[in-house]
């Protein structure tokens, strides 16, 4: 629920906000709140409970797109790594199904990169366009400027190196998948 700091009812309606920013009505939006699922950057999630949780979600839901992050959790946030390991965990333990469909839902990776790509912003795009991939979006000005409304929205964790991702960060322009 984004408790970090004791946040989470503020947290909750500031993501509400911000899936509003981008056309996500709250009705689809979910949080989970669970104690054995603590908002800390230093916790890892246990793998078996969040893969359940997210494969209940995704049948639930009927979900046929799943985009979470790499490995490296873009910023190595620990709970960002557990989502990961999660997903990876409930694709090819849980199902046995070909590692980039869980049950006719394709996952998609976000690709974490070096500390200089991360800030180089619309400048990584030649950068992402050589590299290989299998998906790279590129959101156009007006898409930039939305994602960033959206970001400001979570006023309770814009700290002062937040503001600097917002002017640098290559995340608000490219951003480069691999599937699952």
């Amino acid at each position: 629920s984004g408790n970090y700091y004791n946040q989470g009812e503020i947290r909750k309606k500031e993501l509400e906000q911000s899936c509003c920013v981008l056309g996500i009505p709250a009705s689809d939006v979910t949080v989970i709140d669970h104690r054995d699922l603590p908002d800390n950057p230093a916790v890892e999630w246990d793998t078996q409970l969040l893969a359940t949780l997210v494969l209940k979600h995704i049948e639930a839901n009927d979900i046929n797109l799943v985009v979470t992050f790499d490995a490296g959790g873009v910023s190595g946030h620990a709970n960002h790594v557990s989502l990961h390991t999660a997903v990876r965990y409930s694709v090819c333990t849980l199902l046995w199904v070909p590692p980039w469909v869980v049950q006719g839902c394709r996952v998609l990776v976000l690709e974490s990169v070096s500390l200089f790509r991360k800030y180089i912003s619309f400048l990584d795009v030649l950068i992402s366009c050589l590299l290989p991939r299998d998906a790279l979006f590129i959101l156009t000005e007006e898409e930039t400027e939305q994602a960033k409304r959206a970001m400001r929205c979570h006023r309770s964790q814009l700290l002062w190196f937040r503001h600097l991702y917002l002017l640098f960060s290559r995340y608000l322009v490219v951003n480069s998948l691999r599937l699952l």
